[in-house]
């Protein structure tokens, strides 16, 4: 098997550095995220139930960007130029994909948790679905609103040099957060407000706060603006506030483990603060669902520090090509592979109690069709569009 170097560093096909060993993580949350939605529908003998699967790809992948966006802020020093790369990193797939959903719309129907109203194409546009109580066009799109939380929470602690703070050294930030869900889960049954508000607030304070941004005015207000209402909106208005809060602290956790890479902090913290997310649903109000129970998401929310601490553990070591790939194109697998699937569903029908032959069939094909779509998808929407940003970032 080819091999591609992870230490210090890797470079992809744009030329640009990363980690390889990160690159991995993202390939093995992509891959478990998958996963569970195949087996669900094609293999449910190869799903597991003592854990949730796809739940541990997404808590590596918030480790992940933990661990890396903060960094990226500081390293650049232009909280301008960050939004800039963001936005052109995240925005053309996402929107290519809901014009996908869309379109598939006749055959397949919107998810029945889109609001048919003008205010969910606000919450769509802020990426805020989540975090503003709205569901998105693909049930994978939930993961990205606490990823647009944490970076307008980033970004207002980076213009206010919070982030170089003693409280954000010692790794506290991930610690309140991993508290406040506690308490959250302990005094909240659903979020205080829902419906419109949420989102055309979120819509506008997004619009202004990162217009000014860009143009350059009020940059310090405009950022502390913006994460002050991502953390206002995490508590009153996301689906579930205790688990909003929870995704942010596993996040802030993943900081913090940088921290404590670069010599600047400990791992009490770190541990401390995945023993209250793993504790949060325990005493939580509202945790009804199958997998927060207890036993199903300790063990869920210790796969992911594992597979994370196996990363870190090897990342002095050569990772596989294929895998590396996979983290490469870890966002387009992440949002296209449910379309393929849904349109999979919708041709071949319900596949868990067919003969094992044609499950694993089902699979193969799946992912035959899958792997090269995303590596088209990443080469014609996702790279052209991140070039653009960075020729943009680097004008400003």
């Amino acid at each position: 098997m080819s091999l591609a170097r992870s230490s210090p560093s890797v470079e992809n096909r744009t030329g640009v550095h990363r980690l390889g060993w990160l690159d991995a993580l993202r390939g093995i949350g992509a891959l478990a995220v998958v996963g569970e939605h195949l087996f669900t529908w094609a293999m449910p003998w190869l799903r597991p139930t003592q854990i949730n699967l796809g739940m541990s790809g997404v808590l590596v992948f918030f480790l992940v960007s933990g661990y890396i966006i903060p960094t990226s802020l500081e390293r650049g020093g232009d909280v301008r130029a960050f939004w800039i790369g963001r936005f052109f990193r995240l925005y053309p797939l996402y929107l290519a994909v809901i014009v996908l959903v869309l379109a598939l719309s006749p055959w397949i129907p919107v998810r029945p948790e889109v609001p048919r109203d003008p205010y969910a194409v606000a919450a769509h546009a802020t990426m805020l679905l989540d975090v503003v109580g709205v569901g998105g066009v693909l049930n994978t799109m939930w993961t990205l609103s606490y990823e647009m939380a944490f970076y307008l929470m980033v970004a207002a602690l980076f213009v206010t040099g919070a982030h170089a703070g003693r409280a954000a050294r010692r790794g506290l930030v991930a610690v309140l957060f991993g508290l406040a869900a506690i308490v959250a889960g302990m005094t909240l049954s659903a979020a205080p407000l829902s419906g419109a508000g949420p989102a055309w607030v979120a819509l506008v304070v997004f619009a202004a706060g990162l217009g000014c941004v860009f143009a350059g005015r009020l940059r310090t207000l405009a950022s502390c603006a913006l994460g002050v209402m991502a953390l206002a909106l995490l508590v009153l208005s996301s689906r579930v506030p205790w688990f909003g809060l929870a995704m942010l602290a596993v996040m802030f956790t993943g900081t913090a483990i940088h921290r404590w890479e670069r010599g600047s902090g400990t791992l009490r913290p770190v541990a401390l603060t995945l023993l209250l997310v793993a504790l949060a649903p325990v005493w939580a109000i509202s945790a009804g669902w199958w997998w927060v129970r207890p036993d199903v998401w300790i063990g869920t929310v210790a796969l992911a520090a594992a597979t994370f601490a196996a990363g870190l553990a090897l990342r002095g070591r050569r990772i596989p090509r294929p895998l590396a790939w996979l983290g490469v194109v870890s966002y387009s697998l992440y949002l296209v592979h449910l379309p393929i699937l849904l349109v999979m569903i919708h041709i071949l029908g319900e596949r868990r109690w067919s003969p094992l032959p044609h499950q694993l069939a089902t699979g193969a094909v799946f992912l035959l069709v899958l792997l090269p779509v995303v590596g088209l998808t990443h080469r014609l929407v996702e790279l052209p569009m991140q070039r653009l940003g960075r020729r943009l970032a680097r004008r400003v």
